[in-house]
C-alpha cells in the first residue's frame, strides 16, 4: 500500500532512502522524486495502519504491472554504451579546464599526457573491443607512458607494425599497437571535445545524433523543393600541405605546439591514414584509423563554412518560394543588378564525412555557378581534387545518384487511380507470362514426344519380322552409312534437318523443338488465337492509354499535387556479385555450402551468416527493393548455412535443418535480435568502426609454436587463442563503394594475413560487434 510523505523538515530522515534508489508515490512525492532523481518504496520505511480504500479496476492492475526486463545482451550493449559516455565525460571535463580566452591551452601536457586519461582511453579501446571493463586488464604503465609524452620521448614509429603486401614491396600499411592506439584514442576525444560543437549541421558521420540515418531523413526532407542535383567526389590522399592547412584550422581554437607536433610524428610514421574519396569510408577498416573520421570533420568544416556563406549569398538576393520579405534581402536585390536570375532559389547540401550531396531549387545556371564555386573551393583552398559529375534534373524519374553506398533516385508520388491502373497492368503483364510459359511447356513437350516417336520408329524398322517398309523408311536409309548403328544414324538425320532449318540463329533446343516441330503441326486458328492474345497484352503494357494519362494529369492538380518521393534502392546487381565472390552462391545463383567456414564452430558458422542478415536489415530496411533482399536472406543466406552445416557433419540437409531450427529460424526474420545490432543514430559517434564494418572472410589455421603462447589479438583481450584464423581479402574496389554487407575493400597487405581470436571475438566479429580495428596485426612477427 502507497502513502504520501510529506517533505518538510523531517525529510531529511527520508532523504538517505532517497538517494538509495527506493520508489517514493504521491503527486507531491513525485516531484521531489525528479529533483532527487531517485524513487522510495515502503520497503525502506515502517509499516503503517492500513487504510480503507476503493477496490482497484482491472485496468488500474494491469497499469501497474512491471515491466517485462530487458534481455541480458540488450542490457549489456546499452551498459557498454553507457560507460563509453561516463569516460567521455570525465575527459571532457580536463579539457574544459584548459579553456580560457576562447581557446584551449596546453592540451598535451595537462590532458593527453595524463596518466588518468592513458587509463580511461584504454578503458574506452577495451569497451570498443567488446570487452568487460572488469576482465584481466594489459600490463601498462600508464605513469611511464604519460611522462614520455610530456617530455617528447613517446617513440611513434617504435610503436607501430608495418604490413606489406605479398609481392609488392611497394603496398605497405602501418598500423598502430596497442600504446599507441590509447594515445590516439585520447587525441580523438579531446579534438571531438573542441570542435564537435563547432561542426556544422549539414555535416554528419561519426557523430553522435547526426549519423547515417540522420544524413537519409535530411535529405528525405528537402528533396520536395529541389529542381537539380548533383554530388561533389573527393580525390586525394592526406600530404604536407594538407596537414599543414589542417594544423592552421586546428590553431583557431587550439594553442598547443607540443599537440601539433605529436599528431605531425604520427603522419610521418605512417599511421594516419587520412584519405578523401579513395576509399569508401564507414566500415571499420584499419586503413581508416581512429582519427580519419575528427581530422576529416575538422579539415571539411571549413567546406561547410564557405557552402553556408555561398547558399546565403543565393538565397538573399531574391523571394523564392519559402522565404520571406525582410528589408535585408531587399537592400541585397537592390545592390545586385542580376537579382532576377535568382529569385526563388535555394540550396541544401548534405555531406557524409566526404561524400557530398548537393540540391539546388532554382535555374540550371544557378546550380551551375553554385557547383563552380564549390569546386573552385575544393582545389583552390582545401587542395582537394573534384571529379566531374554530371548535374541532373531532380524531376526525371531515369536519373539516379551514388549517396551512401545505394542508389537514389526520385520519382513523382501518384495517386490512388494512377496506381491502380498500374496495378492492374502487373496482373496483365503476370497473366500474359503465365500463359506463355505454359504455351512453352506444351510444346516443349509434344516436340520430346515426336523425338521418341521417331527413334522408335526407326529402331522398329530394323526389325525384319515386324515387315515394317514404308516410302518414308526406303527414303531415309539411304543416308545410312555401312555398319552405323540406330542411335548414330538418328543424330546423323537431326544434324541434316538441323541444318536445313538453320537452327543455329536460336537460342537452346527447346526453341527448335517448339518452333519447328510442334507448332507447324498445331491447328492455324490455335495458333493464331494464341498469339493475337500475347500481342494485346503487350501492346496494353507497354503504351500508356488516354485514361492513364488523363489520371496522371488529374492527379497533378491543386486538389491531389504531385510530389517529389525519394527512393533508396540497395544495390542487388553488386551484392549478387559478392555473394559470388565469397562462395554463398554459385555462377547460376545457387546456394551452396562455404568452404572456408567448414572447420569452425557451429555457432561461429551461423554467427558469419547472422551477421550479415543483421547488416542487410541494418542498411536496407528502407530501402525501395528490400523485399528483395528479404528474399535473399530466406532462399540464400539460409540454405547456405544448413549447407555448410551439412558439409561439415556429411549429413543430409533436411537433418540440419532439424537439428538447428530453433537457431536457424532467425535467419530470414531476425525481429528479436534487431535491437541489439541496429542501434540508433545517437550511438553512432560511440561506435568508431563498428557502426558499418563489412563481414570480413576468415579461415579457420592452425600454426604451431611450441615456444610461445598467444592470446587473443583483439586490443585489450587477454584471452587465450586457441585458434589462429587466416583473413582473406575478396574485394579491392575504389571509391564510389557500395555497401553489399561485405567488407568494400581491404588493404592488399592483410591478404592471408593468420590473426589469433578467441571463440568469443570470433562472433563478435562475425556480428559485426566489433571492427578489424580492434585487432592487432602483425603480432606473430614481434
Amino acid at each position: 500500500m502507497w502513502f504520501n510523505i510529506r517533505l518538510g523538515g523531517t525529510s531529511k530522515l527520508f532523504r538517505p532512502l532517497l538517494m538509495r534508489g527506493a520508489s517514493l508515490p504521491g503527486p507531491k512525492s513525485e516531484k521531489m522524486a525528479r529533483l532527487y532523481g531517485a524513487r522510495i518504496s515502503l520497503e525502506y520505511v515502517e509499516d503503517v495502519p492500513k487504510q480503507d480504500e476503493p477496490p482497484a479496476s482491472l485496468a488500474k492492475s494491469l497499469a501497474c504491472l512491471p515491466d517485462e526486463p530487458q534481455s541480458t545482451e540488450n542490457q549489456q550493449a546499452t551498459s557498454f554504451m553507457e560507460q563509453k559516455r561516463l569516460i567521455e565525460l570525465r575527459i571532457k571535463k580536463r579539457v574544459k579546464a584548459q579553456y580560457h580566452n576562447d581557446k584551449f591551452y596546453e592540451l598535451m601536457d595537462t590532458v593527453v599526457a595524463n596518466k588518468y586519461t592513458l587509463s580511461d582511453c584504454y578503458d574506452l579501446v577495451r569497451l570498443t573491443s567488446h570487452i568487460e571493463l572488469t576482465s584481466e586488464k594489459d600490463q601498462i604503465c600508464f605513469s611511464t607512458m604519460a611522462e614520455q609524452l610530456e617530455k617528447g620521448e613517446f617513440d611513434v614509429a617504435a610503436n607501430t607494425v608495418t604490413m606489406r603486401a605479398k609481392g609488392d614491396k611497394m603496398q605497405f600499411l602501418v598500423l598502430p599497437n596497442l600504446k599507441l592506439r590509447v594515445v590516439q584514442e585520447s587525441l580523438r576525444v579531446v579534438l571531438e571535445v573542441v570542435f564537435r560543437p563547432h561542426f556544422s549541421k549539414l555535416s554528419h558521420g561519426c557523430r553522435n545524433g547526426r549519423g547515417h540515418r540522420s544524413a537519409l531523413r535530411y535529405v528525405k526532407k528537402k528533396i520536395h523543393s529541389s529542381d537539380w542535383w548533383f554530388t561533389v567526389s573527393m580525390n586525394k590522399e592526406a600530404d604536407i600541405g594538407i596537414l599543414s592547412k589542417l594544423t592552421s584550422f586546428m590553431e583557431e581554437r587550439i594553442q598547443d605546439t607540443k599537440l601539433f607536433q605529436f599528431i605531425r610524428q604520427i603522419f610521418d610514421a605512417g599511421a594516419l591514414n587520412l584519405v578523401f574519396g579513395v576509399f569508401p569510408k564507414g566500415h571499420g577498416l584499419p586503413q581508416e584509423g581512429v582519427l580519419s573520421p575528427i581530422l576529416m570533420n575538422i579539415y571539411l568544416n571549413a567546406f561547410d563554412k564557405e557552402v553556408f556563406r555561398i547558399s546565403l549569398r543565393y538565397e538573399a538576393l531574391g523571394l523564392g518560394r519559402g522565404l520571406q520579405h525582410s528589408n535585408l534581402r531587399g537592400w541585397f536585390r537592390r545592390q545586385m543588378n542580376d537579382s532576377e536570375a535568382f529569385e526563388g532559389v535555394k540550396l541544401n547540401v548534405c555531406r557524409y564525412m566526404d561524400e557530398v550531396l548537393v540540391f539546388v531549387s532554382g535555374s540550371k545556371d544557378v546550380a551551375t555557378s553554385f557547383k563552380f564555386e564549390m569546386t573552385n573551393f575544393l582545389r583552390d583552398s582545401l587542395h582537394l581534387t573534384e571529379a566531374e559529375n554530371q548535374m541532373d534534373p531532380v524531376a526525371a524519374d531515369d536519373n539516379c545518384l551514388q549517396f551512401l553506398g545505394m542508389t537514389v533516385q526520385v520519382r513523382t508520388s501518384e495517386g490512388e487511380a494512377v496506381r491502380a491502373v498500374h496495378k492492374l497492368k502487373d496482373k496483365v503483364r503476370l497473366f500474359a507470362s503465365q500463359k506463355q510459359e505454359i504455351w512453352n511447356s506444351l510444346t516443349l513437350r509434344l516436340g520430346k514426344k515426336w523425338l521418341a516417336y521417331g527413334l522408335r520408329r526407326l529402331k522398329e524398322s530394323e526389325i525384319k519380322q515386324l515387315g515394317l517398309s514404308t516410302p518414308i523408311l526406303d527414303h531415309i536409309s539411304r543416308f545410312r552409312k555401312p555398319g552405323m548403328k540406330t542411335d548414330h544414324w538418328f543424330k546423323e538425320l537431326l544434324k541434316l534437318w538441323m541444318q536445313d532449318v538453320n537452327a543455329k540463329k536460336e537460342l537452346d533446343v527447346e526453341a527448335i523443338l517448339s518452333k519447328y516441330i510442334t507448332e507447324p503441326g498445331l491447328p492455324q486458328e490455335l495458333k493464331d488465337s494464341f498469339y493475337n492474345f500475347i500481342k494485346q497484352a503487350n501492346e496494353y503494357v507497354s503504351s500508356e492509354s488516354a485514361a492513364t494519362l488523363a489520371l496522371l494529369k488529374s492527379s497533378k492538380t491543386e486538389t491531389n499535387p504531385s510530389q517529389k518521393v525519394l527512393r533508396m534502392k540497395a544495390p542487388v546487381s553488386k551484392i549478387k556479385k559478392s555473394l559470388l565472390r565469397y562462395g554463398i552462391v554459385t555462377a547460376e545463383g545457387y546456394p551452396r555450402h562455404v568452404s572456408t567456414l567448414v572447420l569452425q564452430d557451429d555457432d561461429q558458422i551461423i554467427s558469419w551468416f547472422l551477421g550479415l542478415v543483421y547488416r542487410w536489415r541494418k542498411w536496407y530496411s528502407e530501402t525501395e527493393n528490400y523485399d528483395y533482399i528479404k528474399l535473399l536472406m530466406t532462399e540464400c543466406l539460409r540454405k547456405s548455412c544448413s549447407r555448410t552445416l551439412g558439409a561439415k557433419y556429411q549429413v543430409a540437409e533436411e537433418v540440419i535443418e532439424k537439428r538447428f531450427d530453433a537457431t536457424l529460424s532467425c535467419i530470414p526474420m531476425a525481429e528479436d535480435l534487431d535491437a541489439e545490432m541496429c542501434l540508433d543514430g545517437l550511438e553512432e559517434g560511440l561506435c568508431y568502426g563498428a557502426w558499418n564494418s563489412g563481414l570480413c572472410s576468415l579461415s579457420l589455421s592452425r600454426v604451431r609454436v611450441p615456444t610461445r603462447s598467444f592470446s587473443c589479438f583483439v586490443m585489450g583481450c587477454t584471452s587465450p587463442s586457441r585458434s589462429m584464423y587466416t583473413l582473406h581479402v575478396k574485394e579491392r574496389q575504389r571509391f564510389p563503394g557500395w555497401k553489399t554487407g561485405f567488407v568494400s575493400s581491404i588493404h592488399p597487405a592483410l591478404h592471408r594475413e593468420r590473426i589469433g581470436l578467441c571463440n568469443r571475438h570470433v562472433e563478435a566479429l562475425y556480428l559485426g560487434k566489433i571492427s578489424l580495428q580492434s585487432v592487432q596485426f602483425g603480432a606473430l612477427r614481434r
